[in-house]
């Protein structure tokens, strides 16, 4: 693979998924987490939610913007990278808030709503890449880009053996073509410990791969990895209520695109462990 390949390919997805979030936020989609977030540091009492919805779908499109400028060379790095930066911590840091976790299960590291806050950890090891590669390592950035992909993994796909997760995902199972026919094999339960057993055995499989830097094992962890994040984009078109008519992509829509940061990180790594151009830095 060709860095301005990968770049490209990269950007692309990058600019996608904030253009798509940008304008279903724009149309009120997601208010529920929008409420969430802003409410943490106490801007609700000072704008309404419509508004605040609106001031997301912005800065978003924004972000996009910047990424796309320095694709054709027209701005500095420093512009989309602080941009990303400033969405990347803004929510991650109301993880905090206690209304990110399922209280009736103790809490952390039970996830509710902080499933889609922690995918923006994906964020900043892609701004890192396309703008900041040449101050890094290369096992720098291999270990940056796998750690969202491995905690949303481990995290989420832990939450599979909870019998709460398991329900959560019966709609989205049993409408896919490509997933309806475990409910065929296995209950409910099972179907789900499945799901978590396979994320789970992927991340640890990739890890070891690029700590050993044996390549047939990067290869299958790899293709692994990957098949979980291409599968959920999928969910897009045949889970109900994903799309909207309105706002391009509902809440579930705005949880589901969010996934195309993972194959964006997945692809920064397939960059830096299979391209045999790369040097060790």
């Amino acid at each position: 693979m060709y860095s301005k390949t990968v770049d490209y390919s990269v950007a692309s997805l990058l600019v996608v998924s904030l253009v798509l979030l940008g304008i279903s936020f724009l149309f009120g989609a997601g208010a529920n987490s929008v409420s969430s977030a802003f409410d943490f540091y106490g801007l609700t009492d000072v704008m309404p939610i419509s508004n605040l919805g609106m001031l997301s779908g912005v800065v978003l499109m924004v972000t996009s913007g910047f990424v796309v400028l320095h694709q054709s060379k027209s701005i500095a790095a420093p512009l989309p990278l602080a941009a990303i930066a400033v969405v990347c911590l803004f929510t991650l840091v109301t993880l905090f808030a206690d209304n990110r976790w399922i209280a009736a299960h103790g809490g952390f590291p039970v996830i509710g709503s902080g499933q889609g806050v922690i995918k923006y950890f994906a964020l900043l090891p892609i701004a890192l890449f396309l703008y900041c590669r040449h101050q890094l390592s290369k096992k720098t950035l291999i270990w940056w880009n796998y750690f969202p992909v491995a905690l949303v993994l481990f995290w989420i796909g832990g939450m599979k053996f909870l019998e709460l997760e398991a329900k959560a995902i019966v709609p989205l199972v049993e409408t896919s073509p490509f997933m309806s026919w475990m409910y065929e094999l296995f209950t409910v339960q099972e179907a789900s410990n499945v799901i978590g057993i396979y994320d789970l055995l992927m991340a640890i499989l990739l890890g070891i791969g690029i700590w050993f830097n044996y390549r047939p094992l990067l290869i299958v962890a790899w293709l692994g990895c990957i098949a979980v994040f291409v599968m959920t984009q999928t969910f897009l078109f045949t889970a109900m209520g994903a799309l909207s008519d309105t706002s391009l992509l509902t809440g579930l829509g705005q949880f589901v695109i969010k996934d195309l940061w993972f194959i964006a990180n997945m692809l920064i790594i397939a960059y830096l462990t299979f391209d045999h151009r790369q040097n060790e830095q």
